[in-house]
């Protein structure tokens, strides 16, 4: 053993009370007589404990140990795998959240359940064994009982939780969500190729209802990152077109994507070039090939942006291409 494991080991030494405790119920005989004894007969007859057997304790949360000595044993039931646990409280003074550390511990169980690949969760049955000076034990041991109004929380959490199933709201009630509008609707058909038919009720919304420009700005974002659609740079402009007070907004985002789009086509088209004319010197033995791949793809690109009426001076920029050489097009 380790300095440091020695150090951890005698961090957590128990007291004579747990020591005691954790000897007799480690043993599966002993567990079994106490089980019997001290486990509600509703709930003993769930369990089948000739398949009792003892399970590790140590993924309790170290902030817990110095609370408990915790022994675990699984057993079948007849509602599946299921697990016992034996807690042993050793201060004199009871912890009013007694009940709801009995929670977390019985959650901790299910979670590692999962861990192992199960799909359902086990029934998990914790069991106070109280020794404290005071008597009797003063608080209760259903967790509910510690909220301000228990009937509320048994309701709460006994029922199913709340869902808002997005794919299942009509459009038209989607429109009635006011600030959330925006967002749950194109969440609702993010997924679509064409947005097309959602840009008329996207507008509507961004001219009806407030929304902050960064909030706009997150609207879009999500939109480009999130979104399937073909051809966001031209839904975006479509947008903008019809949101007066969000159009110069829309417009840079629109620009921005068309300015990626032009870099990214550059550079496939520069890309291609490169390995065009590198093919073609290498096939000729010399490296001239490469520069006049480069050249003749960058007169080709420049072509067709000016085609497209983008100003001369970006043209030249985007390209490296001198006023000389764009010049050689229009001959």
């Amino acid at each position: 053993m380790t300095d440091q494991e020695e150090k951890s080991r005698e961090q957590f030494t128990p007291t004579p009370h747990d020591a005691a405790f954790k000897q007799f119920l480690t043993h599966p005989d002993t567990a079994r007589d106490f089980i019997r004894l001290h486990l509600p007969a509703d709930l003993l007859s769930l369990c089948d404990l000739q398949t009792l057997k003892l399970e590790s304790g140590s993924f309790i949360e170290e902030n817990l140990r110095s609370y408990f000595s915790d022994v675990l044993y699984s057993l079948k039931t007849t509602a599946g795998e299921g697990y016992i646990y034996v807690l042993i409280e050793h201060q004199s003074t009871p912890d009013r959240h007694m009940a709801f550390r009995l929670l977390r511990y019985a959650v901790a169980a299910m979670q590692r359940h999962l861990d192992a690949g199960h799909v359902a969760l086990p029934l998990v049955i914790p069991l106070l064994f109280y020794t404290g000076k005071r008597s009797p034990y003063p608080y209760s041991t259903n967790w509910l009982h510690e909220f301000d109004d228990p009937a509320l929380a048994g309701k709460l959490y006994s029922s199913d939780f709340p869902l808002v199933d997005v794919t299942v709201i009509a459009d038209d009630d989607i429109m009635q969500h006011r600030r959330m509008a925006a967002l749950t609707l194109l969440q609702k058909h993010i997924h679509q190729r064409d947005l097309a038919e959602q840009l008329e009720r996207l507008a509507i919304l961004l001219i009806m209802e407030p929304m902050t420009g960064q909030q706009l700005i997150s609207l879009i974002n999500y939109l480009l990152q999130a979104g399937e659609t073909s051809d966001a740079e031209a839904f975006v402009r479509k947008l903008a077109r019809r949101v007066p007070q969000h159009e110069d907004a829309l417009m840079t985002i629109a620009q921005q994507l068309e300015q990626k789009g032009m870099e990214k086509g550059m550079e496939k088209g520069m890309e291609k070039g490169m390995e065009k004319g590198m093919e073609k010197g290498l096939e000729l033995g010399e490296l001239r090939g490469i520069e006049k791949g480069r050249k003749e793809e960058a007169l080709k690109i420049a072509r067709n942006m000016l085609q497209n009426g983008i100003d001369h001076s970006v043209v030249m920029k985007m390209t490296g291409l001198s006023e000389d050489q764009l010049a050689q097009i229009h001959h």
